[in-house]
C-alpha cells in the first residue's frame, strides 16, 4: 500500500503541494491529475523520493520510505514526464544498464529486454542510437526500463507522451494487467480520457490542494457531467472556457 500523508511542498510563496493525502492499494489505479502548475509532478518527486517533503510523509506497505530508500526504489518502476536519457547509448545498451543497477542477473535481463524490444515493436532499432529516436521511441524504452524488474509499484507521469496509437492501446491494457497481478499504480496525466478509461480512482488538484478524490462514476454523478472532462473543467477552471477561446480569436481577429 502507497500513503501519502499531509504532503506538503513549498519552493518560494505558496506551497506548490498543498497537505495532499491519499492511499492506493494492491490492485488499484490512482488517476492524478490537474492542470499545468497544479503540484502533479512536484507530488510524484516527492513519491519516488527525488524531493524531500516540506512537511509529510510517504509510507510504503506502512513504512516512511526515507528509511530506506535505495530499498524502496527498488520496488519502484518510475516513468518520469521529461525522459533524460544517454544520448550516446542504443535502446538495447540503456535497458542492459537499467536492468544492472537493478541487480537483475545477466542470465535473467537478456532474453527479458529482447523479447520486451520485439514486443513493442524497437527490435530492429535496438543497436541505434537513443539520439536518432524518436519521441514515441524515447518513451517506449522509458517503460521497458520501469517494467524490467517487475516492480510492486508503478509511478506513470505522461506515460502516453509520444506514443503511437497501436503503443497507447498496448500499455493501456498493459495496466489493467499490472493491476490485475496487485501491483500499485499511480497514473499522473493531462489525458483525461485515457484516465477514465484504467483508473479506479482520481484526485484532481487544483493550486496544490485537492478538490476532488473518488470514482470516476461517482464524480460524474455528484457534479452532474457526462464525462471526466467536464468534472476537471468545473473543479479547475471556473471560468467559461468558450467565452475565452471567442475573446481570443476577437483579439488575433483585430
Amino acid at each position: 500500500m502507497l500513503e501519502a500523508l499531509n504532503l506538503t511542498k513549498t519552493f518560494v510563496g505558496p506551497p506548490a503541494v498543498d497537505s495532499v493525502s491519499f492511499t492506493i492499494r494492491p490492485g488499484e489505479i490512482l488517476g492524478y491529475l490537474g492542470p499545468n502548475g497544479a503540484g502533479k509532478s512536484t507530488t510524484v518527486k516527492m513519491l519516488t523520493g527525488l524531493l524531500e517533503p516540506t512537511s509529510g510523509r510517504v509510507l510504503f506497505h506502512g513504512q516512511d520510505i526515507r528509511r530506506d530508500l535505495k530499498g524502496f526504489q527498488r520496488r519502484l518502476g518510475y516513468v518520469p514526464e521529461e525522459p533524460h536519457l544517454y544520448p550516446h547509448l542504443s535502446g538495447r545498451e540503456y535497458l542492459q544498464l537499467a536492468g544492472r543497477l537493478r541487480g537483475l542477473p545477466r542470465r535473467v535481463l537478456e532474453p527479458k529486454m529482447d523479447e520486451l524490444l520485439r514486443l513493442i515493436g524497437l527490435w530492429d532499432d535496438r543497436h541505434a542510437s537513443l539520439a536518432s529516436y524518436s519521441k514515441g521511441m524515447r518513451q517506449k524504452i522509458l517503460l521497458l526500463a520501469a517494467l524490467l524488474h517487475d516492480p510492486e509499484l508503478l509511478i506513470l507521469d505522461e506515460p502516453f507522451s509520444g506514443l503511437d496509437v497501436n503503443a497507447a492501446m498496448i500499455l493501456r491494457s498493459l495496466l489493467h494487467s499490472f493491476a490485475g497481478r496487485q501491483k500499485i499504480i499511480l497514473y499522473s496525466s493531462h489525458v483525461l480520457e485515457v484516465v477514465e478509461k484504467v483508473a479506479d480512482t482520481v484526485l484532481i488538484l487544483r493550486k496544490g490542494r485537492v478538490v476532488a478524490h473518488d470514482s470516476v462514476a461517482r464524480l460524474r454523478e455528484v457534479m452532474s457531467e457526462s464525462s471526466l472532462e467536464g468534472v476537471f473543467a468545473q473543479l479547475t477552471n471556473p471560468e467559461d472556457t468558450d467565452a475565452i477561446a471567442r475573446r481570443m480569436l476577437d483579439v488575433v481577429a483585430a
